[in-house]
């Protein structure tokens, strides 16, 4: 059996006034995750639990991330989340702070025979 990818999925998420990179990773899963309707376990006749999720995240402090509060997000799986430095911080006209973006890629394998 092998680790075989059958979806990806991209999200964006925002922190418009708390600078709080956590809720923007946040949004930016929830972004990823609802675009997809497809039951991706179903139509592999595999339970939901044998799906293996690899989430990655960047935004610009991936330091002041919690990454377990990210991980309460996914409602069944064998989800694993790697921060990495990416996004955007906007600097905000005629005011102190910033607009903090958040960019997730989810990717969707199961352990199974690869096609031939």
């Amino acid at each position: 059996m092998a680790k075989t990818r059958v979806l990806v999925e991209f999200g964006m998420g925002t922190s418009l006034r708390r600078e709080d990179y956590t809720e923007a990773a946040l949004r930016a899963l929830k972004d990823a995750l609802w675009h997809n309707s497809v039951n991706m376990a179903e139509l592999f006749d595999f339970p939901k639990e044998a799906m293996i999720i690899d989430a990655e995240i960047g935004v610009q402090k991936p330091d002041q991330v919690d990454v377990d509060a990210l991980l309460n997000v996914f409602p069944y799986g064998q989800p694993s989340i790697t921060l990495v430095e990416g996004g955007l911080d906007i600097e905000k006209p005629h005011t102190d702070g910033r607009t903090v973006i958040a960019n997730a890629a989810i990717v969707v394998s199961f352990d199974m025979e690869p096609a031939q």
